[in-house]
């Protein structure tokens, strides 16, 4: 037996981020691979002939669930920027408001219809499955890449709904046990549950504020300080008020995400990564727990649930809730196709049913098939909108889940050449600069560029970045330029963030103590920035060659001579290469190279 729970507990860590690893190669929705890999665990587990709840104690783990929850409402929260919304609030205020009263009224009605359940556990499920959440929200909107403002109206519905749905699930409960003040005892929870969540959040977010600004916490402890506050109250918080932990720990990372006293950058890496490890386990935790028999129990009418959910209750909210709003229809489209359950309706929904079961054993059946429904919602919600969300984005124009765009940190005229060169071959270019000469010289050229430093946060708050998947540092400071590789790294990931060479970089020594904190090395060892601005003064022109059988790379460089830099490759597939120094692929006939083609020799 305990031979059997090491080993299950060390396949889900090892399951969950392969399967992570699955779905970025293959290019399929993370939260799909997940969940198949935890039905496998879990008929793997009673194909040993020991039930699941044997293996894992289901006391023990909704509270562990409940902690991760925490923890993942509170990274969304810190990347919840109220400048994100100065286009549009109002949208995403009545998606949380009018959007989930539409969700809720539609649910419950639907459920009575298809379900003989009473009416206050029909409100009770249909308040449970209010919430979407940043568990399958914020992975598959990785997956899509939608623009800009679909991207922040999405992620802030998604977070900020499911303290309003627990919330509300606790509401239809209580009020349902006191049947005969409900009224009063709605309201009373509901301002204790606002006071206390807000409240605590406040105090939580100053707390830390405090701790980092007296420098009394070594550099160290500062993200395990960070989560034991976290963990300590939403604990307190629940203590006081039922459910009102989820509510606190999202309004506390609103609170540091959006204050300028302390630095919070670091501890946003740690909770990203943090998330993407408790997202992984507790997908493939949950979906093990399913039994087949169990969604079958529920049969038709399940199927009917989630086809009236993806149907009507979706489409009929959004449409209510951005009627007269400055989205066009294909937004609105897109945000019908965005409404998959997750991680919250999960556990909310089970932990309500023990709650009922313990309370009235006449009602347990029906609690049963309250689980058995919204799992089978969870399933059929991540399938559908996991597998259409990317293809239909795509089709409305609104996304490029694979962007092959670049942007680029410098508009020195070398850096122009370049970029017309790649606008040329149809990739989209976004130039930065704070130099107003240069963001003339561009815009003279028809370049799109931005006039602002490229480490502030106005380019990727303002600008919708969709089409761009990799950033090029290529300003004359080699400093900035690592700064830009670290801060872009966040947006793109550190496999996509590139810069120049630095002139002061002379051994290899050097080059390897600093490459954490930098992106990839461009084009060769010799291409500094100040080297190639000498190189394209002396009449350097950046060329696209495309290869074919009888002119392949060896006839490039019979033609060009050694003095020519293969700065990108663009293969058949129209998949844009860029070089770096590290680079050993080998050029092939349909490949098209474009370089920096010097008249003569380089000079010296």
């Amino acid at each position: 037996m305990e031979k059997l729970q090491l080993a299950f507990l060390a396949g889900i860590v090892v399951l969950g981020i392969a399967a992570q690893w699955v779905a970025w190669r293959l290019r399929l929705p993370a939260i799909l691979v997940l969940l198949i890999a935890g039905f496998a665990a879990g008929r793997f587990v009673a194909g040993q002939g020991m039930p699941l709840h044997d293996v894992i104690d289901e006391e023990l783990l909704f509270p562990l669930v409940s902690l991760s929850v925490a923890v993942i409402l509170f990274e969304g929260g810190m990347s919840l920027r109220l400048r994100e919304l100065a286009d549009f609030p109002g949208v995403v205020v009545r998606l949380v408001t009018i959007g989930a009263a539409v969700t809720w009224i539609l649910s419950t009605g639907l459920i009575l219809l298809l379900f003989d359940f009473e009416l206050w556990m029909a409100a009770l499920a249909g308040a449970i499955l209010v919430v979407t959440g940043p568990t399958v929200i914020i992975p598959l909107l990785q997956h899509v890449r939608p623009t800009r403002r679909l991207w922040t109206i999405a992620k802030w519905e998604g977070i900020v709904i499911d303290p309003i749905g627990a919330v509300l699930a606790v509401l239809v409960f209580e009020a349902a046990l006191n049947v005969g003040e409900a009224v009063r005892t709605s309201i009373a929870m509901l301002g204790l549950t606002l006071l206390v969540g807000g409240a605590g959040g406040v105090l939580g977010a100053l707390f830390v504020i405090r701790l980092l600004r007296s420098r009394r916490i070594p550099d160290f402890l500062d993200n395990p300080v960070l989560l034991a506050v976290v963990f300590a109250t939403y604990a307190a918080s629940n203590w006081i008020q039922d459910e009102s932990g989820l509510l606190t720990v999202t309004v506390m990372g609103i609170v540091l995400a959006n204050q300028r006293r302390v630095s919070v950058q670091h501890l946003i890496e740690f909770k990203e990564n943090l998330r993407t490890l408790l997202i992984s386990v507790l997908f493939i935790l949950l979906a093990a727990r399913v039994e087949w028999a169990q969604i079958a129990d529920v049969g038709l009418p399940g199927l009917g649930l989630l086809a009236g959910l993806i149907l009507v209750v979706r489409p009929a909210s959004v449409m209510l809730a951005t009627w007269g709003s400055p989205l066009d229809w294909r937004e609105k489209l897109f945000l019908c196709a965005m409404a998959p359950r997750g991680i919250v309706a999960a556990a909310v929904s089970s932990v309500f049913a023990l709650r009922i079961a313990a309370a009235s054993e006449p009602l347990a059946r029906q609690a049963e098939q309250m689980v058995s429904s919204i799992y089978l919602v969870i399933v059929g919600t991540v399938t559908i909108y996991g597998l259409a969300a990317a293809p239909l984005a795509r089709w409305l124009g609104l996304a490029n889940p694979n962007p092959q765009g670049i942007l680029f940190g410098g508009a020195a005229p070398v850096v122009r050449a370049i970029a017309e060169a790649l606008r040329k071959l149809d990739f989209d270019v976004l130039l930065v600069d704070r130099n107003r000469d240069q963001v003339r010289a561009a815009r003279m050229s028809g370049l799109p560029v931005v006039h602002a430093n490229v480490l502030s946060e106005y380019v990727r708050d303002q600008y919708d970045l969709g089409g761009i998947g990799r950033m090029l540092a290529m300003t004359p400071n080699d400093e900035v330029n690592s700064l830009a590789a670290l801060q872009y790294a966040e947006a793109f990931g550190r496999s996509a963030v590139y810069q120049l060479p630095s002139e002061a970089r002379d051994t290899v020594q050097d080059e390897a103590a600093s490459s954490h904190l930098r992106g990839q090395l461009l084009f060769a060892r010799d291409a500094t920035y100040w080297r190639l601005a000498e190189w394209f003064a002396s009449g350097a022109v950046v060329k696209s060659t495309t290869l074919t059988t009888e002119f392949d790379f060896d006839a490039f460089r019979l033609e060009y001579g050694e003095s020519a830099i293969v700065m990108f490759v663009i293969d058949e597939l129209r998949k844009l290469r860029i070089v770096t120094v590290d680079s050993k692929q080998k050029h092939r006939p349909g490949d098209t190279l474009v370089s920096l083609v010097m008249p003569t020799e380089k000079p010296a």
